[in-house]
Formats: C-alpha cells, structure tokens, sequence
C-alpha cells in the first residue's frame, strides 16, 4: 500500500479487496530505514474496509514495543526485521503469536539467510527481501531467487512446507513466475500494480 494514491486510499482499498489477497503495510520509522510512511492512523483506516487480511510489515528499531498496537488496529500478520532484533527475535515472534496474529522474520538482501535458520520452526512465514528496505520502486535484485531457493530448502528440510515465502521488493508480471518458482508463494507488489496503466490486469498478470 506504500504505493497508494493516498488521496483517494478508498479506491485503491477497493481495487485490493477485489483482486488481490492481501493488504501489505510498509511501517517505517525513520531509524531503522532512511524512510518514514504511516503510522496507526492509517493502518485502522485501512482494517475498516479491508475485506482481506493486513499484513503489517515493521522496518523499525523496537518492534516488541509496537506489535500490540498494531495487532490491535487490525492486523493478521505481523513481521520484523531479524536486524532489528536479533537474540530478542524468538520472544517477538512468540509475542506476536500470543496476540492471535501469524508471526513472519524478515531479512535485507545483505544480510545472510541462515542468520534466521534458528526461527524456522517457529515463524508462521518468512518475508525475504528482494531489495533493501525502506523505498518502493526499487528493482529486483537477481541474487533474491538463490536466497528463496536457500530458505525454502531449509523449511523443506524441517518439515515445515506449509510455511509459506512472501518476497518482497521490484516483483512485478515480469517476473513473478520465477520467484514463485523458487520457493516463494506470497508476492509483494506495489509500483507493479498502483503505478500500472490497469492495476487490475496487472494483479490477474501475476496471477
């Protein structure tokens, strides 16, 4: 939703509501990312015409203090940076559980995917990043699939094929069908869709 027409959110609600699957929601700080974007006002905005599910994804320093909040406004799935919390990451993803919310680990394309091994058995779904957090309408980074191909091996391995992949950053029809390839089963779009001259075609493309 970071690439909304903010001045007519109403109607790119509705577009979501009757094409894609969910709402994902780019919460930015200002510390964590270079960036700032909305805030809880919004987000309950959003929950009050949402016929699909909110998905809130934290680029900020401190989730523990703010999931509650934002569980409360209505979201069903909550991820944080792996970055941002490093040994604390465990007792967040069980917090956010405790809240009835599925609970998602995200990492920066720099950052190596076996730092999160040790959740996997854990998280309810694994956000990777495709590029670095904190812009929209950056371009895929092509070392991304690798990186999907490396987790969903892992999940695999546990016995967790039921944990899905969401990847998100520069995914568009282009190549959307390679990054499900991978491993991922859950594809961020933004610029793809709101910026397309028919965001619906867009969505139903990637489809």
């Amino acid at each position: 939703m970071l690439s909304a027409d903010f001045l007519h959110l109403e109607k790119d609600v509705e577009l979501v509501n009757r094409h894609a699957d969910l709402f994902h929601l780019d919460i930015m700080d200002g510390t964590f990312v270079p960036n700032i974007s909305f805030g809880f006002p919004v987000v309950e905005a959003i929950a009050r015409q949402a016929a699909k599910p909110l998905d809130v994804h934290l680029m900020i320093v401190h989730p523990e203090k703010y999931v509650e909040r934002f569980a409360k406004a209505g979201a069903g799935l909550i991820s944080f940076h792996y970055e941002a919390a490093l040994e604390e990451s465990e007792a967040i993803i069980a917090q956010i559980q405790q809240l009835g919310v599925k609970a998602g680990i995200v990492i920066n394309p720099d950052c190596p995917v076996q730092s999160i091994f040790p959740y996997l058995d854990k998280v309810d779904f694994v956000l990777l990043m495709s590029v670095f957090a904190g812009f929209g309408g950056q371009k895929f980074i092509p070392e991304s699939l690798e990186r999907i191909r490396e987790v969903r091996n892992r999940l695999d391995r546990l016995g967790r094929m039921d944990v899905p992949i969401e990847v998100d950053g520069g995914i568009g029809p282009e190549n959307a069908h390679e990054v499900k390839n991978a491993g991922a089963s859950i594809l961020v779009a933004g610029s793809a869709v709101f910026k397309a001259p028919d965001p619906a075609a867009a969505i139903a493309a990637m489809r």
